[in-house]
């Protein structure tokens, strides 16, 4: 049940998302969504060319001139202070999520080389956890939404991932390239945006990152979904909350999740899934007693 410990090939040459134009884009994005009464500031006249707050009312939020906040918008963090960093997020209101992408936006390095990409490595004794919980979907997911680690319960509710090659197991590959995702997850537009929320918040962390780079491109050639989601710039990092899927066997099936960091490696992540007492933990145990004796529904130290 561990991630492969040798490198992944780069994407090619030039790789990496432009820091100075996600910036950009987020300020802007961010101020876009805002009006004049959403801040306490009065509104003169009726028209605006742009929706949202001008940028001398957003400077003025913040406590900055305008020229200082248009050179931050136009991509160039160099030399802002965490101060002034602070003093845009609670004046643009930012989620805690969001709050952090811009840090990471604005801190990221310019121009530094490529990093050796090498596929995330789940600890046995994560693993030995993972199958010992009987009956309870979880798995281990990391960087680039990529699923690390699995159990037989968890293969049992969304799938063989087996069955995937490793590249391929990836929410954000089976959220918008998946034909049956529309009909499986029956609010497929909010598990769309958390993914791609989440997907955002991981470029910001790792801009020069090829296989990120590599992933996004896909899915925009790919995916009109993914392209317009994409564009609205949202970061998300959700921590629990509820999943309704449509299972082939079961019919609905609506859970409840619980996602955790891990203490010593902040890029993966815990998701266990719960139901409610009554007709779903029936159709939960179904599902996990069906799959009792399918040894390969689980992932092997070898490939994953």
């Amino acid at each position: 049940m561990t991630t492969e410990s040798t490198p992944a090939e780069p994407a090619g040459p030039g790789h990496g998302l432009d820091v100075r134009a996600e910036l950009s884009e987020f300020l802007r994005t961010r101020r876009a969504r805002l009006q004049p009464a959403d801040v306490g500031l009065p509104e003169f006249g009726r028209r605006r060319r742009v929706p949202g707050l001008r940028r001398e009312e957003l400077a003025q939020l913040a406590g900055v001139s305008v020229a200082y906040y248009t050179r931050l918008e136009q991509g160039n963090g160099r030399n802002v202070s965490n101060e002034v960093l602070d003093a845009i997020a609670t004046a643009l209101r930012l989620s805690e999520a969001e709050h952090s992408h811009l840090f990471h936006l604005a801190r990221a390095k310019r121009g530094q080389r490529r990093p050796v990409v090498r596929r995330q490595q789940v600890r046995p004794a994560l693993a030995e956890l993972l199958a010992s919980l009987e009956g309870v979907p979880a798995y281990v997911w990391g960087r680039r939404t990529e699923v690390l680690a699995w159990n037989r319960t968890a293969a049992a509710v969304f799938g063989r991932w087996m069955d995937r090659p490793a590249a391929d197991r990836s929410w954000a590959k089976i959220v918008f390239l998946d034909p049956g995702a529309h009909e499986f997850y029956m609010d497929w537009e909010h598990k769309a945006s958390d993914v791609v929320g989440q997907l955002r918040f991981d470029a910001g962390q790792h801009a020069s990152d090829p296989l990120l780079t590599e992933l996004i491109g896909e899915l925009s050639v790919k995916s009109g979904d993914f392209r317009r989601l994409w564009a609205a710039h949202d970061v998300k990092r959700k921590s629990h909350g509820d999943l309704r899927i449509r299972h082939e066997l079961v019919g609905e099936l609506p859970l409840r999740y619980e996602t955790f960091t891990l203490p010593d490696d902040a890029e993966q992540s815990l998701s266990t899934y719960h139901v409610e007492p009554g007709p779903a933990r029936e159709s939960l145990r179904l599902l996990t007693s069906w799959n009792a004796d399918t040894a390969d529904d689980l992932s092997p130290a070898s490939d994953v």
